[in-house]
C-alpha cells in the first residue's frame, strides 16, 4: 500500500478547512522555513529534492526558482496555474476542492524563496466550487496570519488573491496565463524572454501548477532526501494520476512516479469495465501520444514515457477499448484544440480546422480519395511550427492513431464506414 502524500487530507470530512488542514500539520513547513532557511537554502532544498513541474512540461522547479533575479530592489510576482483544462485532467480541481491550504502554503513558500510579495490564483471560470474555496481558504490564511504582514511575526509579508479565468484552454500555457491576468486576451507571448525574466507586467514570474506547489510543503518538513527517494531517478515523488475511460473504477490515483500503466489501470481502476480487450491508452491527457497493450509494463515517469515514444504530460490516463474507433477518439480530440485555438498563428487557426473537415468526412462516410495522407501532411506541417505547444498538442493524437490504427483510417476510406462493428451503424445515421 502507497503513502498518500498529496491527498492524504483528502478523505477527511471538511477537509478543505483551516482547523483540520493544522490539525493535521499544516503550516508547520512554513514556520520551519521562516524561522530556519534563508530563501536560497530553501531553493537548494527544493533543487535537492528533484521535484518536476506536474503541469505537463517536467521541467525542475528548483532550476526554475533559481532564474529568478535575486535583486531585493527587483519586483516579483508568483502565479499559481489553476487553469486545468486539458480533456481527461481532474487531478488539481481535486486539490482545491479538498485542500487548498496545502496549495496555499506551497505558495507561501515558493514566494518566500524567489523573494516575491505579491501572488495570484488563476483559476478556470467554470470551477465554481474551487473559487468559492480558493476565496474562503485564502480568507483563513490571513485571519490566522498566514498571509499579509510579517507572517508569523517574520520580516517576510505576502499578498494573495484570485483572478477567474474565462474558460480558454491556452491559458494554461504560462504567458497566455500572464497577458489573461494582465488583462488582455489570452494568447501566449514569444519566448524568450521567459516568463522568469519578463513576465507580469514586465516583471519577473514564477508560474506554478497547483500540484507542483502542493509538494513543497511535504518536502520542507521530510527533507529533499525522503522526496528524492520515492519514484525514479530522474522522477521524484508521487503523481495523482487521473484515470478515465473504460474501466470500472474511475477517478485520482496518487501513486508513486515509475509506477507501471498496468499496475494502474488492473489494480486501482480495477480493469477494464467489460469483458472487452483493451485496445489503447493515452497516458498523459489528451495531448500525449497513445499507447497500446503491449506497452502497458511501461513505468509512468517522464523519462521512461518519452522512451516509449509518448509523455507523462499531466497524469491523465484515459483506457480505451476494443470497441472504440480510433478515427473518432481522433475527430473528437481534433474538434476540441480547433475551438481551442488562441488563433494567433496559422497553422494551428487554420491547420487545426483543416485537419477536423478531414476527419469529419472519414468518420461520416464522406472521405475523398488522398485525405488520409492530407491528414498526415497537415499534421506534420503543424508540429514545431506554431508559436506555442498547442500544435504539437493538437497533432499528438492525430499522428500516433496515424502511427499504430493506419487499418482503421484506410478503412474508412474505402468503405465509407467504420471497422469497428458498433461504430459501423453510428457512422451511417450521421453520414
Amino acid at each position: 500500500m502507497y503513502e498518500k502524500i498529496l491527498t492524504r487530507n483528502c478523505g477527511l470530512p471538511r477537509s478543505e478547512t483551516i482547523d483540520v488542514y493544522l490539525a493535521n500539520g499544516g503550516y508547520e513547513a512554513l514556520r520551519k522555513a521562516l524561522s530556519e532557511y534563508t530563501p536560497e537554502q530553501l531553493i537548494e532544498v527544493v533543487t535537492a529534492s528533484g521535484l518536476r513541474g506536474r503541469g505537463g512540461a517536467g521541467f525542475p522547479a528548483g532550476r526554475k526558482w533559481g532564474f529568478m533575479p535575486r535583486d531585493p530592489a527587483v519586483e516579483r510576482y508568483v502565479c499559481v496555474n489553476t487553469d486545468e483544462g486539458e480533456p481527461g485532467t481532474f487531478k488539481d480541481r481535486e486539490l482545491v476542492e479538498k485542500d487548498p491550504h496545502q496549495i496555499i502554503e506551497g505558495v507561501i513558500l515558493a514566494s518566500y524563496a524567489v523573494g516575491a510579495k505579491r501572488a495570484f490564483v488563476y483559476i478556470r471560470g467554470e470551477f465554481f466550487l474551487g473559487v468559492k474555496r480558493w476565496i474562503k481558504a485564502i480568507d483563513d490564511a490571513y485571519a490566522r496570519g498566514f498571509l499579509g504582514k510579517n507572517i508569523l511575526g517574520s520580516p517576510y509579508s505576502l499578498d494573495l488573491s484570485v483572478h477567474r479565468g474565462a474558460g480558454a484552454y491556452i491559458c494554461g500555457e504560462e504567458t497566455a496565463l500572464i497577458e489573461s491576468l494582465e488583462g488582455k486576451r489570452g494568447e501566449p507571448r514569444k519566448k524568450p524572454p521567459y516568463p522568469a525574466n519578463v513576465g507580469l507586467w514586465g516583471k519577473p514570474t514564477l508560474v506554478h501548477n497547483v500540484e507542483t506547489l502542493a509538494n513543497i510543503p511535504h518536502i520542507v518538513n521530510r527533507g529533499a532526501a525522503w522526496f528524492a527517494g520515492i519514484g525514479t531517478a530522474k522522477s521524484a515523488g508521487t503523481k495523482i494520476f487521473c484515470v478515465s475511460g473504460h474501466v470500472r473504477n474511475r477517478g485520482v490515483f496518487e501513486l508513486p512516479l515509475g509506477v507501471t500503466l498496468r499496475e494502474i489501470i488492473e489494480e486501482h481502476a480495477g480493469g477494464m469495465a467489460s469483458d472487452k480487450a483493451l485496445k489503447a491508452v493515452i497516458p498523459g491527457g489528451a495531448s500525449t501520444p497513445m499507447l497500446t497493450p503491449d506497452q502497458l509494463d511501461t513505468q509512468m515517469a517522464f523519462e521512461t514515457l518519452e522512451a516509449a515514444g509518448s509523455m507523462l504530460g499531466t497524469g491523465a490516463v484515459v483506457v480505451m477499448d476494443e470497441d472504440t474507433c480510433m478515427v473518432d477518439v481522433a475527430r473528437r480530440l481534433m474538434r476540441f484544440f480547433a475551438h481551442e485555438s488562441c488563433g494567433r498563428c496559422v497553422p494551428c487557426r487554420v491547420g487545426t480546422r483543416r485537419m477536423l473537415d478531414i476527419l469529419e468526412r472519414l468518420e461520416t462516410g464522406r472521405g475523398k480519395a488522398g485525405d488520409v495522407e492530407r491528414l498526415r501532411d497537415l499534421a506534420s506541417s503543424i508540429r514545431g511550427l506554431t508559436f506555442c505547444p498547442m500544435g504539437d498538442a493538437a497533432v499528438n493524437p492525430v499522428l500516433s492513431g496515424l502511427k499504430l490504427f493506419a487499418n482503421e483510417y484506410e478503412y474508412h476510406l474505402k468503405n465509407k464506414h467504420c471497422l469497428v462493428p458498433q461504430h459501423a451503424a453510428m457512422d451511417v445515421a450521421t453520414a
